[in-house]
């Protein structure tokens, strides 16, 4: 497969998922969720999963996916960061689901999956420490086989999830855990984070009863690989994002006027738009770059996945702060909605360990060879 043509599905793939995530996430209704308990709409996540069936494009068939690929969750993505859906994309359809496949306990797998691709289930994957680090080596944690004690911090959704897989310490090594989201000794408090639309969880376990999935040994691999996916579709969400940043902007300086021209007439708007459409084609190759390896294998796909998170974080931050520049003193405003994707943007760069880690992954797989 040749990279970057995609297919007729693919596209009518994309005008569904555009349908459905303008006429169900307009800027009002973003704005009314970010000031409720959960941060999403339920009815509108089961419509998503029940109704037009996007929750499971990258499960495989016999788990009652659509046994698609990465290409078409990040085509997913990119729609839901261009409108801010509300729901937990990243959480559970990114994070959780590619990792409990990856732990290969079937058994398990057969008892959510039906919830979760129909949208009933929310599942969090919990793999913190209490600082919020994501994947730690020694997790904060622990189990004695059959209970968990500790905390974590930074949980994307852990708060509203209805089911969690927890990373704990255990003899035989780190291992994965389910844990009901109404049991006993389960603390879940919302944190405040800078952006509203996408919310994070502090969990504090106090012998709360758990059942392992999958073996310690197969944790760690487990846990990585929900973590790759979930950067390629951070990536492509920021691309949506910028995407709609950049139009904002375009927009604006298409009909502002000043001294009675278009203020997109002036030079140095005319850069600074040029500017941002390199920055969003730029992070859109590395985003759909990294789908592509993960699914056809050409390329490296932590590899790929640690470019795109490098190349999306930046590029999604430079268009917001030139799309503020661009639209003035409105861009500063409560009520425009730009500020509503600076806060994204910002909040990305730091999730999944953040840009920092991402590069220096990068470093060590391609100039310590060097």
């Amino acid at each position: 497969m040749v990279e970057f043509e995609f297919t007729a599905e693919q596209r009518a793939l994309r005008e569904v998922a555009r349908d459905v995530c303008t006429r169900w996430s307009p800027e009002a209704e973003v704005r009314r969720l970010m000031g409720t308990p959960e941060g999403f709409d339920r009815t509108v996540w089961r419509r998503l999963g029940a109704d037009v069936g996007l929750l499971g494009l990258a499960v495989p068939e016999e788990h009652g996916g659509a046994g698609a690929g990465l290409v078409e969750l990040a085509l997913l993505a990119e729609e839901t960061g261009r409108t801010l859906l509300g729901g937990p994309l990243l959480g559970t359809v990114a994070l959780a689901v590619p990792a409990l496949l990856a732990a290969g306990d079937d058994a398990v797998a057969a008892e959510l999956l039906p919830g979760v691709l129909d949208g009933s289930t929310v599942l969090a994957l919990a793999a913190t420490d209490d600082r919020g680090t994501w994947a730690p080596a020694q997790p904060s944690v622990t189990t004695d086989g059959g209970t968990l004690t500790g905390g974590q911090a930074h949980v994307l959704d852990g708060a509203a999830a209805d089911a969690l897989l927890v990373l704990a310490a255990g003899e035989q090594g780190p291992a994965l855990h389910l844990v009901d989201g109404g049991a006993p000794g389960l603390t879940r408090e919302v944190q405040s984070g800078l952006d509203l639309t996408r919310r994070q969880a502090r969990l504090r376990f106090d012998g709360v009863a758990a059942r392992p999935v999958g073996s310690a040994g197969a944790a760690a691999d487990a846990v990585a690989t929900a973590r790759r996916t979930a950067a390629v579709v951070l990536a492509a969400a920021a691309v949506g994002s910028a995407q709609r940043l950049l139009d904002s902007a375009v927009e604006h300086a298409r009909t502002r006027l000043q001294f009675g021209r278009p203020i997109g007439s002036f030079q140095a708007i005319k850069h600074r738009c040029a500017d941002m459409l390199v920055d969003v084609e730029h992070a859109r190759s590395a985003a759909y770059h990294a789908a592509w390896a993960a699914d056809e294998g050409t390329d490296d796909p932590a590899l790929a996945a640690d470019l795109a998170t490098v190349v999306t974080t930046e590029a999604h931050l430079r268009v917001a702060r030139g799309t503020v520049q661009v639209h003035g003193g409105t861009g500063f405003t409560w009520e425009h909605p730009t500020h509503l994707h600076y806060k994204r943007a910002v909040s990305d760069a730091a999730l999944l360990g953040g840009r920092a880690a991402a590069a220096a992954r990068l470093a060590d797989a391609v100039l310590e060879p060097a």
